[in-house]
């Protein structure tokens, strides 16, 4: 299932699809406990652009910057379980991303990350919280929504990210009315003219030179 993607750092106060055109810019790259930035509905009813950590702390949780218990979401069980259920009914919002990581189980404990590249920037159906705390204050944190993985993604792996077309966005947002079936039959396996590879293996960080001395 995804545990990494990208975003670019330009993207930032962006809200509408049309917006979201490749180009140039530093990439960011994300992992869970880590920010980025999702796109919801205000207190007005407008949209905007919001910086979050992914991942939901547990229904009990005092501390909500602990390691999360959750960074994904079943489509099929989003509006029972009651880590989600209240979220479903009223914060969904949208993750743009460049890229996104599938892991390959190859052996029990080996995994191979491969990376997913749409042709275009897609939008990833999530659901976010809000948590306060005395010592740390309010934290946004968020849950990426996932369904059975499509035929390219299903010979590796068997979930992916729900990935809603420019036309899902209004009412996966709240923007018009959509009884809760509506919003789960948005939550289908998406094709596309996608690229997955392997990811290239990081290097490691080269050492420091060694200091001459100078007498």
């Amino acid at each position: 299932m995804c545990g990494k993607f990208t975003q670019l750092d330009w993207w930032r106060k962006l809200v509408a699809h049309a917006d979201f055109v490749l180009g140039g810019g530093a990439v960011e790259t994300v992992t869970p406990m880590r920010f980025a930035d999702v796109i919801r509905l205000d207190e007005n009813g407008k949209r905007e652009s919001v910086r979050m950590r992914w991942g939901f702390a547990g229904l009990g949780a005092t501390d909500p910057t602990q390691r999360p218990d959750h960074i994904h979401a079943r489509a099929e069980t989003i509006d029972s379980k009651p880590t989600f259920r209240d979220a479903f009914r009223e914060r969904r919002g949208l993750l743009v991303v460049n890229t996104f990581n599938e892991g390959e189980d190859v052996t029990p404990s080996k995994t191979v990350q491969h990376v997913i590249t749409p042709p275009a920037p897609v939008a990833i159906a999530v659901l976010w919280e809000r948590w306060t705390s005395r010592r740390h204050g309010e934290l946004l944190t968020f849950v990426m929504v996932t369904t059975p993985a499509n035929a390219l993604i299903g010979t590796i792996t068997d979930r992916m990210p729900a990935v809603l077309t420019p036309e899902d966005w209004p009412a996966w947002l709240g923007e018009t009315p959509a009884t809760a079936e509506d919003l789960k039959a948005l939550l289908r396996p998406a094709e596309g003219d996608w690229t997955m590879q392997p990811e290239k293996p990081q290097p490691p960080p080269k050492k420091p030179a060694a200091q001459m001395d100078l007498f």
